[in-house]
């Protein structure tokens, strides 16, 4: 039988901070809400620790921990923001630590304090979750579920869950990620009781799956929760308010992958799963035996990112791929996208890329129109192609022409498209921050001599080319 608490034990030996970290962190941390919560004081506001510090899940490596300032409900949002940073750059100034306006719904204030990233974020204190004015406003309500129902003996079992995660690259709430918050991870931790518990329920989950702790719902009631929940992999009812998933940020792709690495674990109980894969970059070598392999064209979409977060940076990048897709593929029997992806070092790079089917299109193309019993409709047809190559004929009822194509290549056509300006980038469907770096200036380019070239510059890039084509298996 396998003994899965030994494994485990050696693992947390490596997860668990040091205990002269967990020390300064705990020091910080109880100095820097002692003074916001005198400089508060005088503006009405109350300060509550938060982050996983508050329950002693955090990892080694994530020296960090939040301050949030809840002001009364009636305060102007322009006040709250307003005081919310003054009271945060004065803190930061106190613990003389370095600090910066960062952006969310709110702005808000970080820091960096001896090594130690500090968040003091302004939100407002309402009287139930149901009655949030800002998705910040919800913190308070969470620090205080997980106090209550996260024993301490389960803390090191959330430490686990998180490491897992992390080591596979799916841990994060974030837009880049897709992945599990460290909220969901004690959740999940409370609900099933310990890591491994986690694990043994994880590898049973289909798409659809739902964890509701506090039974809001009847089990009768489940199918209309997937209707309200569409197409979300895992519903996890938040215990302080029902109308909300938990899990909404992440993407299907990640439910799965945890599906996966929950049966290997079982099945395989090994450290592995809790070290990070440090994947090698693409060489030239391999990129070109892909290439022949797959005898596809590929298109790379080059430009420098916008200067926003990457929160909103990834979910523009996703639809801007989507979008180039059904540009490409807007006319039946035109170019057709095999698959497609976007990377990003979100400092001064950003690559689209997409994988044609076929390079080039034949210079002719068919036309099929209405059939010849639908006069009207025949009638429109027949006045737009006036002049075509060859036709009007007709095959079976319908009129077919045979006309020049417009663009022989997807290069061709996605340069048209793009050079424009940002306005008309805009209403094309290109979303605003893209469109306005497009305007800008952008590179196409397929040849292998310039994508290694990139690679050469960006090592993640080429570590991002390995992973496309040596796609992973879900299952």
């Amino acid at each position: 039988m396998v003994n899965y608490q030994t494994l485990l034990s050696k693992v947390l030996k490596k997860t668990k901070p040091r205990q002269a970290d967990e020390k300064k962190l705990n020091n910080l941390s109880k100095k820097a809400l002692e003074i916001t919560r005198e400089i508060v004081k005088k503006y009405q506001g109350k300060a509550i620790l938060a982050g996983s510090i508050t329950r002693g899940t955090w990892l080694p490596n994530k020296r960090e921990f939040d301050i949030f300032i809840l002001f009364p409900e009636d305060l102007p949002e322009n006040k709250l923001e307003e005081h919310g940073l003054l009271i945060g750059k004065q803190v930061i100034k106190q613990l003389k630590g370095k600090s910066f306006v960062e952006y969310a719904q709110h702005p808000y204030v970080s820091g960096v304090v001896d090594g130690v990233d500090i968040d003091i974020v302004p939100c407002y204190e309402v009287e139930s979750a149901e009655k949030i004015k800002s998705a910040v406003d919800r913190t308070p309500f969470h620090v205080r579920y997980i106090e209550k129902n996260l024993s301490l003996e389960l803390s090191d079992d959330v430490r686990l869950l998180k490491q897992f995660l992390t080591s596979n690259k799916i841990y994060g709430a974030d837009a880049k990620t897709q992945g599990f918050s460290g909220y969901v991870c004690e959740l999940l931790v409370i609900r099933y009781g310990g890591f491994l518990e986690v694990i043994k329920a994880a590898s049973k989950w289909v798409p659809g799956s739902i964890i509701d702790l506090e039974n809001y719902y009847k089990k009768e009631d489940h199918h209309k929760l997937r209707k309200i929940f569409k197409n979300q992999p895992l519903i996890l009812i938040d215990p302080t308010d029902r109308n909300r998933n938990t899990a909404s940020a992440l993407s299907i792709e990640s439910f799965l992958r945890f599906v996966k690495l929950s049966k290997g674990f079982l099945d395989r109980p090994n450290v592995k799963y809790f070290s990070e894969k440090k994947l090698p970059s693409i060489t030239g070598r391999e990129l070109k035996q892909k290439r022949l392999q797959r005898k596809t064209e590929l298109l790379f979409i080059k430009f420098s990112p916008p200067k926003v977060v990457p929160d909103i940076l990834w979910p523009q990048l996703r639809r801007f791929a989507e979008r180039l897709q059904s540009i490409l593929e807007e006319t039946k029997y035109e170019f057709k996208v095999m698959r497609k992806d976007v990377y990003s070092n979100e400092k001064d790079l950003v690559v689209v890329l997409l994988e044609m089917e076929i390079p080039k299109l034949p210079p002719i193309q068919k036309r099929v129109g209405p059939t010849v019993f639908a006069v009207k409709d025949s009638s429109r047809f027949l006045e737009k192609y006036k002049k075509p190559l060859t036709g009007p004929f007709v095959e079976e009822s319908n009129w077919v022409v045979e006309i020049n194509r417009k663009f022989v290549s997807s290069h061709e056509k996605l340069v048209d498209s793009l050079k424009k300006s940002n306005e008309i980038l805009k209403s094309k469907g290109i979303p605003n921050y893209i469109a306005d770096q497009l305007s800008k200036g952008f590179e196409i380019f397929s040849d292998d001599r310039k994508i290694l070239k990139l690679v050469k510059r960006d090592k993640n890039f080429g570590v991002f080319l390995k992973k496309y084509f040596e796609k992973e298996s879900l299952v």
